[in-house]
């Protein structure tokens, strides 16, 4: 299982972090049956590249450069929506941008901090009283949540201490 992301620039991301995530990526698709095909493997090991959510275009960029042709968007996308699908990234929607999921096994809500200095987020790890804090709302107004993701936009602690 993957550790939940924490505020640090310095860890051996590229090595470390995907490595873990394919790992993980591939156990979770043979647990529910489903083919992590060679695209959406490597779109998945981009979103893990560093901490910093993707949009899917920047994806698109970065295939067409791997392939010397033109990746099609609609590509992508499916590859992405495949990847979501699974529990295996989030999408951030302040961002209109993916990163990868900590810990896709389990099926969850997203909570991430978003340093607007250096454009990392962070996954947290979930917190239940936020869970029934929102429930209990929803409850309140009739209203049926279908997804949620909390985003909390700052300042991270090293970018912070580097101000």
């Amino acid at each position: 299982m993957l550790k939940t992301s924490t505020p640090c620039h310095s860890h051996d991301h590229h090595n470390e972090c995907i490595a873990q995530a394919l790992e993980l990526a591939e156990e979770v698709c043979a647990q529910r049956g489903v083919r992590l095909t060679p695209l959406r493997k490597r779109v998945l090991e981009l979103v893990w590249q560093s901490h910093q959510p993707l949009g899917a275009y920047d994806i698109l960029e970065m295939l067409s450069r791997e392939d010397d042709r033109r990746a099609a968007p609609p590509t992508v996308y499916r590859g992405l929506d495949f990847l979501l699908e699974n529990g295996l990234i989030h999408r951030l929607a302040s961002l209109n941008a993916y990163i990868g999921c900590s810990h896709p096994e389990v099926a969850h809500e997203g909570y991430f901090m978003i340093c607007q200095q250096c454009n990392n987020a962070y996954e947290l790890a979930q917190h239940t009283a936020i869970d029934a804090a929102i429930a209990q709302e929803a409850l309140l107004m009739g209203f049926a949540v279908q997804t949620q993701t909390v985003e909390i936009l700052g300042v991270c602690a090293e970018c912070r201490a580097s101000a």
